[in-house]
């Protein structure tokens, strides 16, 4: 990023959003048709908007727009929201999807992903959270008898000193079991993968080691296992056992071999986990396993400082736009600090953004950058 702009850090910001490809993507869902006002680079940005300030209802939303300082960022003076309500409702979920999928690259690009994975094997995390939903206005997320509520099965690319970032989302109703969307998320046999207990499928398991994949996962403490082989381990090793097996009954046992290592977590409960990696020492197993938390932190920050806990629309359409409106603006922090090489958290970047945001932008990147404002 430039020291010194005549951006508005707002948009500075935003700036990484490719408007080239918005631009295809309007003229694809013809978006922009029979428009008069609310043109969706306008509309994206009053949503970018909403999200940093955590604005709870497009009423809010369109009450905010009598601000002059967000009439000349976005080019709308006025906007009722049911005309708010009526975009959010239909513009295909393609369309923010593509976006989110373009800032993922843009990041794998900062961070030289593509270099880092012949160097090492990148590790991503896969996990699901449910965002819960009013069964009244929600009838067609099923979940419970008594609510609704949709499911966001997401892949996290794990960075050490808590870079880690989205690259894959799929949303579903949260009725549906994790299980069901692992071989979605699993796309790169040049990854290690790390999910927990809600993705146990010996089947599936025997298919991804014969294919090529490697995982590591926790298994049940319930789970029947015939041992093979025990292996030895180093004095110093916080792990208890490390063995070779084969899992499930004698009526579903598991085709291939794999590894069981038992550990201790850090309240003194008893962990097995399972992989197919053998060339790896078992404490390096063990402390794979434990980044797995990056992904419960980003789900816990998602929910805490970004706009989901009500949504702007009833509808499927409205609800999967939200999450990837939230997507879009974590990646836009991630892709800040990349750009500053910033060693400010990302709510940190979004705190000093929203203090700065219609100041010049160099006080903004100055300040992200650990740098005095002059």
């Amino acid at each position: 990023m430039d020291k010194f702009t005549r951006k508005t850090s707002f948009e500075q910001w935003f700036s990484p959003l490719n408007l080239i490809l918005m631009e295809e993507l309007v003229k694809t869902h013809q978006l922009n048709y029979y428009t008069k006002k609310l043109y969706m680079a306008s509309f994206m940005k009053l949503l970018l908007y909403a999200q940093l300030h955590e604005t709870e209802s497009l009423r809010a939303l369109s009450d905010a727009v009598f601000s002059d300082d967000l009439q000349r960022a976005t080019g709308v003076e006025s906007i009722s929201f049911s005309q708010l309500g009526r975009r959010i409702n239909t513009i295909p979920t393609d369309f923010f999807q593509t976006i989110f999928l373009d800032l993922v690259a843009q990041i794998h690009q900062k961070t030289d992903f593509q270099k880092r994975r012949k160097i090492t094997t990148p590790l991503k995390i896969i996990d699901s959270s449910t965002l819960p939903l009013n069964l009244t206005n929600h009838k067609w997320a099923e979940f419970r008898k008594t609510k609704s509520g949709v499911k966001l099965h997401l892949r996290l690319v794990f960075m050490e000193k808590g870079l880690s970032y989205p690259d894959q989302a799929v949303l579903t109703n949260a009725i549906e079991h994790d299980k069901l969307q692992l071989e979605v998320l699993m796309d790169d046999k040049e990854c290690l993968y790390v999910f927990d207990r809600g993705y146990l499928d010996y089947e599936r398991f025997d298919r991804m080691t014969d294919d090529g994949y490697f995982f590591v996962t926790r298994l049940r403490k319930n789970a029947v296992i015939r041992v093979l082989e025990t292996f030895s381990l180093p004095e110093d090793s916080n792990v208890l056992s490390d063995e070779m097996v084969v899992i499930g009954s004698t009526q579903s046992r598991s085709e291939n071999v794999f590894r069981l290592l038992k550990l201790l977590d850090t309240k003194g409960n008893e962990l097995s986990l399972l992989t197919n990696r053998f060339d790896l020492s078992a404490d390096e197993i063990a402390e794979i396993y434990k980044s797995r938390w990056a992904i419960e932190l980003f789900f816990k920050w998602m929910k805490q400082h970004l706009n989901i806990k009500k949504f702007y629309g009833h509808s499927e359409q409205a609800v999967h736009n939200q999450v990837y409106i939230a997507m879009i603006v974590y990646c836009l922090n991630v892709l800040a600090q990349l750009n500053t090489n910033s060693d400010r958290s990302y709510l940190q970047i979004s705190r000093y953004l929203k203090a700065a945001l219609w100041k010049s932008a160099h006080i903004w990147l100055r300040k992200i950058q650990g740098k005095s404002v002059p």
